[in-house]
């Protein structure tokens, strides 16, 4: 197991500095270690104390970790003062260390001060010059480089003023930055781009710790730069998408979300087993439509049709009783897919759904029921959404939640040429739906023993 340390602040909050360092980097399989610089009073809102830590009990914990354990690769965060920057930079050059990922931690982001004033020329002076890559944002590449970043040229201008303080690599990250989250890489001659849909949301606490900790990680594992910024991309996308909506301010990235994707595989898979069973034990066939049924259960912080898992051919009306081809299976049902995955933009939480035949009768016994309604027509969708495949659920799906503030119980569209009418039955998880469409089957029942 490679070995990486993280110099840097400890945030109270959890959602950035040595916390989050360490979460990442035990998340991509390495053994992190930490050197604390500064203890912060920090939440989501804002840093309301700092108390660094002495530049002699920093050196003592250097001395104590690479004289014995040593470091495959080193990140530096908040270092706070000058004084702390000279014992990092010192001792890094004493025990040989050769990759070293800066991260010019100068302020929070609620815009609290990390890096006071007189310490950034030791910064550049000191410690810049020993880095295998330096990544600051665009405002820290502003200060760095004492010149205004409004576009791509800017950021090359930067970039090369940054390198020419000794980094073998500048890493810019473009988040700062109108348009797609593009980060700019420069090695002295060549530019190299790596980009991501900017994703619009608060929660990006802690993203440049993550990052600069992945980068540093995949480095220790031997990776080209390149490659290495590529993942670190890759993951920090992961984590923003899926950011903690903690606390009344900048919640923290989530560097979590594509592992609790792997975790609960088997769990999704069996969980729709087990929801079958109830319906094949209940006979619930009567509810199949002509185009069959199929119930769908999507993984955490699910992405694409691959995270969502589904009974592949459908579950089939047998008599009075639901048959399915086979075992439930990831990425089975494009259509249910997008349904889930359109539902799971509104809210997270909501990963289940199943369709069932339409008819007005079980459009009224649902609202006896007290269920919350929701309907689109089709007849009303663009011709450009009907001409693409596949696009017609998603349409109706985010018609219908667009509109509203909570996700219904139900969802139903009477049809157009050439489509059934639909009622999609919709949870948190497949026992949830499985729960609905048996009171729904029980509730025919008796409406048609009376």
């Amino acid at each position: 197991m490679k070995r990486i340390l993280t110099i840097a602040g400890s945030d109270s909050g959890g959602g950035a500095g040595i916390q989050a360092d360490l979460k990442t980097i035990t998340l991509l399989g390495g053994f992190g270690m930490s050197v604390l610089t500064a203890l912060t009073a920090q939440n989501t809102v804002s840093v309301s104390a700092i108390h660094a830590v002495p530049p002699e009990f920093i050196g003592q914990q250097l001395d104590a970790v690479l004289s014995d354990i040593g470091a495959d690769a080193v990140k530096t965060g908040m270092l706070f003062n000058a004084d702390a920057i000279k014992v990092v930079a010192d001792r890094l050059s004493a025990y040989g260390t050769k990759k070293i990922v800066v991260d010019p931690v100068m302020v929070a982001k609620g815009g609290d001060v990390l890096l006071v004033q007189e310490a950034r020329e030791t910064l550049v002076a000191r410690l810049i010059p020993m880095a295998l890559v330096v990544t600051p944002n665009i405002t820290e590449a502003e200060v760095l480089s004492e010149r205004s970043i409004r576009s791509k040229d800017d950021i090359h201008g930067a970039a090369r003023i940054i390198h020419a303080m000794g980094p073998q690599y500048v890493l810019i990250k473009g988040g700062h930055l109108e348009g797609p989250a593009t980060d700019c890489l420069y090695d002295g001659q060549d530019f190299f781009e790596f980009s991501k849909v900017r994703i619009d949301t608060p929660h990006t606490h802690g993203t440049g710790c993550v990052y600069s900790a992945a980068i540093a990680t995949h480095l220790a594992m031997e990776l080209e730069i390149k490659e290495a910024v590529e993942k670190a991309k890759s993951f920090i996308h992961d984590s923003i998408r899926f950011g903690f909506p903690l606390g009344k301010g900048h919640g923290p990235a989530n560097p979590f979300a594509r592992f609790a994707r792997e975790q609960e595989k088997y769990r999704v898979l069996e969980a729709l087993k087990a929801c079958l069973a109830r319906l094949q034990k209940a006979s619930v066939g009567d509810l199949v439509p002509e185009v069959q049924s199929n119930l769908g259960y999507a993984l955490p912080f699910a992405e694409t049709h691959q995270d969502v898992a589904a009974f592949p051919g459908r579950l089939v009306r047998l008599g009075k009783r639901i048959v399915s081809v086979s075992g439930p299976a990831f990425g089975a049902s494009r259509h249910i897919a997008t349904i889930i995955l359109t539902i799971m933009r509104h809210d997270p939480d909501f990963r289940s759904a199943m369709n069932i035949r339409f008819s007005e009768g079980l459009i009224q016994q649902c609202k006896d029921l007290g269920w919350t309604v929701y309907s689109f027509d089709r007849s009303e969708e663009p011709q450009a959404i009907k001409e693409q495949e596949g696009s017609s659920l998603e349409w109706g799906t985010e018609r219908v939640l667009s509109k509203e503030t909570r996700i219904p119980d139900i969802i139903f569209d009477r049809g157009d040429m050439g489509k059934e009418p639909m009622i999609r039955v919709l949870g948190r998880n497949p026992d949830e739906v499985a729960d609905k469409v048996l009171k729904l089957a029980q509730s025919s029942k008796l409406k048609a023993e009376r």
